[in-house]
């Protein structure tokens, strides 16, 4: 077990809101705007944030985010498995179903392109990379093109971050009900990246981005919080459940941690220790939709 933690995963994290610079958006949210939106339009927004990685830096260089919009309100075919959900485009999102095209919309959101170092937003931080209104419907897919300024660094040593073709373009498929409805016309989403699965060693000095992205949203499902010490222990935190669904979080130097996108149960709280520190199980939490669990501190021992 210990192996596998500590190469488990970081996350990105989007949600959907209005159009805000990523500065404003570390220090307020907008969703709630009380601006109208126009009857042929719905407001959308995607934040980024991220899951623990054992890396010194994951950059990841995104230049443009889309959403796939059914305007006849038709939807998809949802019976699919989570771990279909993510591709990428090799023929321009193939998997569209058999709706008409005059029902089917790209619209393009507005956004901050630039390289986003994804290490700096876990436990419950995140900040806001796109968002707009786009045309009234069911949104079925995200589509995010990254470009090439793409790594990581692992012990002071960069390394590039590629696609194993070259592909530019995630796609993301999505359920109708998977969004948070702040209103009508105002919907919130959270992608969690989930680099144990979408960063691939292939050998030494070599990486690939295969995009494993999974869902969660803040109103429908809860969180759990709390502070493992000392930081010399090096804590992981896996939080999981009676159906093997597990998360992962880093604390903080402080040793702050926040897991987020949890669903409605009991949960059990795992600290992975190192350094000659013992291991220790918080069992028994109770998450509770749409809000934070604070478990009490957790002091490791020798």
């Amino acid at each position: 077990m210990k192996n596998f933690l500590r190469n488990s995963g970081l996350g990105l994290v989007m949600v959907a809101v209005a159009a805000v610079s990523l500065m404003e958006a570390c220090n307020k949210d907008n969703s709630a705007s009380t601006k109208p939106i126009a009857a042929n339009q719905q407001k959308v927004s995607l934040y980024l944030s991220d899951d623990p990685g054992f890396f010194d830096k994951v950059f990841l260089d995104i230049r443009k985010v889309e959403v796939l919009v059914d305007t006849c309100g038709k939807t998809d075919d949802e019976g699919w498995d989570d771990k279909d959900r993510c591709w990428w485009d090799e023929d321009h999102d193939h998997d569209r179903g058999s709706k008409p095209d005059s029902c089917q919309v790209w619209d393009s959101l507005d956004i901050h392109p630039g390289v986003y170092d994804l290490l700096t937003l876990r436990n419950g931080a995140d900040t806001l990379l796109a968002g707009g209104a786009v045309h009234k419907g069911t949104m079925e897919r995200i589509r995010i093109t990254v470009g090439d300024n793409n790594s990581l660094v692992k012990n002071g040593v960069t390394y590039p971050l590629k696609s194993v073709s070259g592909q530019t373009k995630i796609i993301v498929r999505v359920r109708h009900n998977e969004w948070d409805a702040l209103t009508t016309d105002n919907l919130q989403l959270w992608l969690d990246f989930d680099v144990q699965r979408s960063i691939i060693k292939v050998w030494d000095g070599k990486f690939i981005l295969r995009p494993f992205i999974n869902v969660f949203t803040i109103i429908k499902m809860g969180s759990i919080s709390g502070k493992v010490t000392p930081w010399d222990a090096y804590p992981v935190i896996s939080i999981y459940n009676s159906n093997k669904d597990t998360l992962y979080a880093l604390p903080w130097r402080d040793g702050g941690f926040k897991v987020r996108g949890l669903k409605v149960g009991s949960w059990n709280v795992f600290v992975n220790a190192s350094n000659g520190y013992k291991d220790t199980t918080v069992t028994n939490v109770s998450v509770e939709r749409g809000k934070d669990t604070r478990i009490g501190d957790i002091k490791l021992h020798k």
